[in-house]
């Protein structure tokens, strides 16, 4: 399948919400191909697996292949996708831009050999940045600054065409406001019907209103999951950016928005002096910087909602270190009511500060 009519693939895939729920270890059958599958692409017999920290919605392996370290990512869902072998083409892509990234490897999307698509990267043996976040140790002004400089410069890649990419890293869409649109109706009505949300047309008219906001001549590159936890480095220095398998061609305030789904206005200040350190902000940004969290903050809470985030323990990745899923919930509803007050009232970032 192609991603074409895919806003955000972890909740509009065709198994939505697959690889979101907890996960017991690997199927061992998978993991005995995989090790054959990969000394068959190195010419090697002597390739070692471990489990893999991943948090994400891919299987995850560490390799030891010929004594090289490597980092293998495994796409098992039913629909067959083959966008690892597109996030490969991105990582290199981001690099040249001069943006750190774990080189690739080897990756085989075909599916031709084994029933999944394969990708191994580069190992960088240090932590993602959430880790050292929920410490309370991580240097977050230097590491915000550093961020928004990294947007920056993955921003000097243009692309032809709008929304999620293709293998010839071309977004499907048209129109940017073709992509923006894509399946909001099916988010906000799936929010309403769980009893999450009680004013979706209030969202909706607000986003028609700034609808000229969505007229792009051109999309740039984003990163469309930027969080600390995609985000690998020590506790003030980042190693390398990761995960651009849902990367898109759109507007330049949409990875800003995407720091403010987790973060305060010191933060989100941080994050843009960096971005202008390489690149002067867009036009209207405030504006468009609400409107993107709008979005970004419905899709996050139909993942929440159907992956039952809420009830997990501050164990799991996006829950802080003492909080609840309830916490959680809160926090999701004040980011909603935050961007669709930002984007009404044309706010500074004040309002993101506790």
């Amino acid at each position: 399948m192609n991603r074409r009519d895919i806003y955000y693939w972890k909740c509009d895939r065709t198994a939505a919400f697959h690889g979101t729920q907890s996960r017991g270890e690997a199927d061992a059958n998978l993991a005995a191909q995989l090790e054959k599958e990969l000394c068959r692409h190195f010419d090697t017999k002597n390739v070692v697996l471990s489990p893999g920290a991943g948090q994400g919605n891919h299987l995850t392996w560490n390799a030891e292949v010929d004594g090289k370290p490597l980092f293998v990512r495994v796409e098992n869902g039913p629909e067959k996708d083959a966008h690892l072998a597109v996030e490969s083409a991105l990582l290199d892509r981001v690099r040249a831009a001069g943006v750190v990234t774990p080189r690739v490897f080897g990756c085989d999307a075909s599916r031709i050999r084994v029933s999944f698509a394969w990708q191994a990267l580069e190992r960088v043996s240090v932590p993602d940045l959430n880790h050292w976040f929920k410490q309370g140790t991580l240097e977050v002004p230097k590491i915000a600054f550093e961020i928004g400089a990294a947007v920056a410069k993955w921003q000097a890649i243009t692309l032809e065409g709008f929304g999620v990419l293709d293998e010839q890293l071309r977004g499907y869409r048209t129109t940017y406001a073709d992509y923006f649109h894509l399946r909001l109706d099916d988010h906000l009505r799936f929010l309403t019907q769980r009893g999450f949300l009680a004013n979706a047309d209030e969202i909706r008219a607000e986003i028609e209103s700034h609808r000229a906001l969505l007229q792009l001549e051109h999309g740039c590159l984003v990163h469309k999951d930027l969080a600390l936890w995609n985000i690998l480095g020590i506790r003030d220095q980042i190693a390398a950016f990761i995960d651009f398998d849902d990367s898109i061609a759109g507007d330049p305030m949409d990875d800003l928005s995407l720091l403010a789904c987790f973060h305060d206005a010191a933060f989100l200040r941080r994050a843009f002096e960096g971005y202008q350190s390489v690149r002067e902000l867009p036009q209207h940004h405030l504006q468009r910087f609400w409107l993107h969290l709008l979005r970004n903050m419905i899709v996050k809470a139909v993942i929440r909602v159907g992956a039952g985030y809420f009830d997990r323990d501050d164990g799991f990745f996006l829950i802080s270190s003492g909080s609840s899923g309830s916490n959680l919930r809160e926090i999701t509803l004040s980011k909603l009511a935050i961007a669709l007050r930002g984007l009404r009232e044309d706010s500074g970032l004040d309002i993101l500060s506790p």
